[in-house]
Formats: C-alpha cells, structure tokens, sequence
C-alpha cells in the first residue's frame, strides 16, 4: 500500500475540516472531510480510508490530492454544466401570486387550486411548462403548500342553521 503523504496540518486548518465535518448539510462533503481528517489524524493509509469511508482507494486519493492543491474549497462539488433552471425569480413570483389569488377571481371555471392547475395556468401566462411536483416544489420553497379542500355544506334557507341542528339530534326509538 503506498501511504498518502500529508505534512503536518496547522491547528487552524484542522480545525476547518473539523468544522466543515460536523456543519456540513452535503454528505458528499462530509465523507471527503473525513478523508483528509483520517490522514491528517490518524495517518492511515488509503486502502484502510477506503474500507472505512466505503470508496473506491483511487477516489480517496483524487480527494486527498484536490485538498492539496485546493484547500478546504477543494472538497465541494465542482460546478456543472447543464440546463438552466426553468423557473426563474420571476416565475416564482408569479406563481406565488397566482396561487394567493382564487381561481374565480381570475376568470377560471373552478373553485380551487391544485398543482396541475396551477402548472396549467402558468403555462399558458408564462410559456413556461412546470410539472405539477415542480409546482408543489416552488411552493414549499416559497413558504406556501396546497392541502385538500375542507367542503361545507350551507344553504340561503334562513330555517338552515335549526333544520341542521335537528339532524344531528339522536333519534330515539
């Protein structure tokens, strides 16, 4: 096993990795944080990292090797190329908006909300297509959530509320 050379770590930059371990909300993060604090502590060697750490040992060493020449921002993520997201700033505020308002206010032959109908909606507005789960996604992450209808059941007959109440009454027999 060839063993992963590591100078002494500084108290302060043990104390970073410390730190990123243990605050961390990315596991990826985490497991590589460990990495570099297994050598640096412990001096193992890669093999056993990879044991304990359930890695590939050539990925150990790719890790300790980025922290060497990166530092601590080394262990993130590098970005990614992809698609921008669909929904910008300005598709979150308007479904936002939207879905503060009632349908019927807006013209729409319905009474309530739900995530497809409101991806429907904001589809024909913006252009933009949403699936529905992307649609309850925005709203969690905008502080709002759809839940089902509680239905009530009213009537103008002002003999209502009495004739009510006496249909709840036990029959007696």
């Amino acid at each position: 096993m060839r063993p992963i050379r590591l100078d002494a770590l500084s108290a302060e930059q043990l104390r970073e990795l410390d730190e990123l371990y243990h605050t961390t909300r990315d596991v990826r993060v985490r497991g590589r944080a460990q990495m570099i604090l297994l050598v640096a502590e412990q001096g193992m060697v890669a093999a056993e990292i990879a044991a304990i750490v359930r890695q590939d040992e050539e990925t150990v060493r790719r890790w300790f090797a980025r922290y060497l020449a990166e530092g601590i921002e080394g262990l993130s993520d590098a970005p990614r190329s992809g698609a921008p997201p669909k929904a910008t700033a300005a598709y979150r505020e308007r479904l936002l908006g939207v879905a503060r308002r009632r349908p019927r206010a807006l013209g729409l032959p319905f009474s309530l909300w739900t995530a497809a109908r409101l991806a429907g909606h904001l589809a024909e507005l913006t252009g933009v297509r949403m699936s529905a789960a992307s649609v309850c996604r925005l709203l969690r992450e905008g502080g709002m959530a759809l839940s089902r209808p509680q239905h009530t059941i009213t009537s103008p007959d002002p003999e209502y509320a009495p004739k009510k109440g006496r249909s709840r009454r036990p029959v007696t027999a």
